[in-house]
């Protein structure tokens, strides 16, 4: 069986929708969470987890997750600051 077809078998979408299901609802757990957190705090978190999932899915490794994460807190944390402007 090639890369290809492993990639994109039956079983492994599977996997992934249920991974973006439980991420798409942990971040909804966050962004309500974070009722008490300014918007610059709420937009980090946010970004953070969006880029752990990103990087998650598209590398498949803990080490590519946790650089979307830092990447994505990055970038939420630059977007609130310009949008507070």
């Amino acid at each position: 069986m090639s890369t290809i077809e492993m990639i994109s078998s039956p079983a492994t979408a599977y996997w992934r929708i249920t991974l973006l299901s439980v991420a798409a609802a942990a971040t909804l757990a966050l962004t309500t969470g974070c009722a008490g957190m300014s918007s610059r705090e709420t937009s980090t978190v946010v970004g953070a987890t969006a880029g752990a999932v990103v990087g998650g899915v598209v590398t498949g490794t803990t080490a590519g997750a946790a650089v979307g994460a830092a990447a994505g807190g990055v970038v939420g944390n630059e977007v609130a600051k310009k949008r507070n402007r």
